[in-house]
């Protein structure tokens, strides 16, 4: 197992060595606004059986954990999701049976998940466009992470060691959680992020675990390219090293900071076809000397759905300030309700069409359409959708190479949609009216508490009409009997013949 905690600060922050005292195992410094990214790196044979035979028969395994709650970070951790739990999946040859299992290990581990199978639960990604892309998306709303805390503390944390329960516990805090299998590195990787936040600089390394950790802030070498992010400070590794290193380095990275907000919303009254609102804070584009356009990437339950074929009006996509529709995960089924749906819903990338280049704030809106949803008491039920990701997305100059930086996200959803010489640059979410990322439309239903009235008034008015129509042709058999009614023309007619 290996280990690396790395606090980040903004620019022109900074902590002198002095400021940290290394003993042994411990490193303590004082409070510092910063982000802080925990991450561990396992061999299979340290987790417990069921996940190990899970992860052996997987090609490609990534969750994305996103809290809904809103939270600032720093860069180089900019790389955003819609709130909630994201999985990409892969798996490898023949092994259909441990893919029958994912969903069972899933909610063994993350509780509230309700898929049951990935051929029934999951949507397919195009693989054939981009080889740095899964196979297969899964998502669904979870608030929290107090189930995976509790499976964690115990099947990780031994009895007699507080110190590992009291860590777990400090997820409740963390803004991000990723979970990282592939069969090239063979291991499990686990990442969490902490908000840009004032906390304080502690860091333990437990008996045969290898702990570097870093005090970092963003910085600008010399030497630094357009495309490259830098990286100056501190670091230790624990039980090694008797006092921090000062370190610098710059990097490749394609995720940047578009330095600009946006807010997500309803249009009301929003019917069962409501209209997604995304106002942006500037339609600047964030590079002048590469082409950018920006996108809206958006994750829809199966409670809600965009219909592909309302995109291919391309008078109505300009006065949404829409371009069009990139991508939209299969299968979609127009028709159906909720109720009967089986894959978890759709994720959708559409690409935005700014009204100019100036730094003023701009609107574009998407429609959506509502399914039919099961019977509730009340008569309203409430549909959540997070908060889309938003980003500029510009090209690399020709030649310019992304390698693997420490801090990089990689198997976003939307990455794999795009080539690798793309550079994304984030929007940050605000929150309205309170701290979620999350919108919320009220859509009338069946009201579970009137339902006796409606199911007594359907068998009356069947009744109504079964009585209607009986009386209707005894009337007609009482004055014609079994034979057949004639018209007085009809008689004149048969007098004639």
């Amino acid at each position: 197992m290996r280990e690396r905690i790395t606090f980040i600060q903004k620019l022109g922050d900074s902590l002198e060595p002095s400021a940290l005292t290394v003993s042994g195992r411990d490193l303590n410094g004082p409070n510092v606004r910063a982000v802080r990214e925990d991450k561990l790196t396992f061999s299979l044979d340290e987790l417990p059986s069921e996940l190990h035979t899970l992860l052996k028969a997987s090609h490609e395994l990534h969750i994305r954990w996103v809290s809904p709650v809103a939270y600032e970070t720093v860069s180089p951790l900019l790389a955003r999701l819609p709130p909630g739990f994201h999985l990409f999946y892969t798996p490898g040859q023949g092994t259909d049976v441990a893919s029958h299992k994912l969903c069972s290990t899933l909610q063994d581990v993350f509780g509230s998940i309700t898929c049951s199978t990935p051929a029934e639960s999951f949507t397919s990604l195009p693989v054939d466009r981009f080889s740095h892309a899964t196979a297969s998306q899964y998502y669904q709303p979870l608030g929290s992470l107090s189930h995976f805390i509790r499976y964690a503390k115990g099947q990780l944390c031994p009895a007699s060691d507080s110190s590992c329960a009291a860590r777990l516990d400090g997820l409740t805090g963390a803004s991000s959680l990723d979970v990282s299998y592939d069969t090239i590195s063979h291991a499990l990787k686990i990442t969490a992020l902490w908000p840009y936040q004032s906390q304080p600089v502690r860091a333990m390394s437990r008996p045969r675990v290898r702990t570097e950790v870093g005090v970092l802030s963003a910085e600008k070498p010399p030497t630094m390219k357009d495309h490259e992010l830098g990286i100056a400070g501190l670091l230790t590794v624990l039980g090694q090293d008797a006092k921090p290193s000062a370190t610098m380095f710059a990097f490749a990275s394609r995720h940047r900071d578009a330095e600009s907000g946006f807010s997500a919303t309803f249009l009301t009254p929003t019917g069962l076809h409501p209209t997604l609102q995304i106002r942006l804070e500037s339609s600047k584009p964030p590079s002048t000397s590469t082409y950018c356009s920006p996108h809206a990437y958006l994750i829809l339950p199966n409670t809600i759905f965009a219909d592909k074929y309302q995109f291919s009006d391309d008078l109505f996509l300009a006065s949404k300030n829409l371009t069009a529709l990139r991508f939209i995960s299969q299968p979609v089924d127009l028709e159906a309700p909720a109720y009967v749906m089986k894959p978890w819903g759709s994720a959708v990338l559409v690409e935005l069409a700014p009204p100019s280049k100036s730094p003023q704030p701009w609107t574009a809106e998407i429609p959506l359409h509502l399914r039919y949803l099961s019977p509730a008491h009340g008569g309203y039920a409430g549909v959540q959708v997070p908060h889309p990701a938003v980003f500029w997305a510009c090209t690399a100059e020709e030649g310019t190479k992304f390698p693997n930086n420490p801090f990089e996200r990689v198997n976003l959803g939307y990455d794999g949609l795009f080539g690798p010489r793309t550079v994304f640059w984030h929007v940050e979410p605000r929150a309205q009216g309170g701290e979620r990322l999350v919108s919320t439309v009220k859509v009338p239903v069946l009201d579970l508490n009137r339902m006796e009235w409606v199911n007594v008034g359907t068998a009356v008015t069947v009744l109504l009409g079964f009585a209607w129509v009986v009386w209707k042709l005894l009337g007609v058999y009482r004055k014609a009997g079994h034979g057949r009614v004639l018209t007085k023309e009809a008689k004149k007619e048969k007098k004639r013949q």
